[in-house]
């Protein structure tokens, strides 16, 4: 099983950025993908970014792309979640997660593991 440690989080102004790590650890699979979530109360929890575990292919939920950048780094096993151009409705609980295959999936059922969230507050 994979346990995921999500860190990262904080308060930022409007159009400012901030990176998110997810950190992997336990037992992995050479076929995988790394999706990006976040929720606020309320609300159900919204697809952001995912990546292959091993790389290359990415996908981004339509109100982030441009600005979120998803990568890897294969030394340390972490996964980031690069955010620029910060918006007010970006403002969300941030979850990492791990699903088999590399489907890149936008659905929360197709992910297996799941990081604790980290919380990512934007002011005005």
């Amino acid at each position: 099983q994979v346990r995921l440690i999500e860190s990262g989080g904080g308060l930022v102004q409007a159009g400012g950025s901030l990176r998110l790590s997810c950190a992997a650890s336990g037992r992995t699979f050479s076929r995988c993908h790394m999706g990006w979530f976040r929720q606020t109360p309320g609300k159900e929890r919204e697809f952001v970014a995912a990546i292959r575990c091993s790389g290359g292919s990415m996908n981004y939920g339509n109100s982030v792309k441009g600005r979120f950048i998803v990568s890897r780094d294969n030394v340390n096993n972490t996964y980031y979640l690069q955010m620029n151009n910060l918006k007010p409705e970006d403002a969300a609980v941030y979850y990492c997660a791990v699903g088999d295959g590399n489907a890149l999936s936008t659905f929360a059922y197709a992910y297996n593991s799941w990081g604790q969230g980290t919380q990512v507050t934007v002011s005005s």
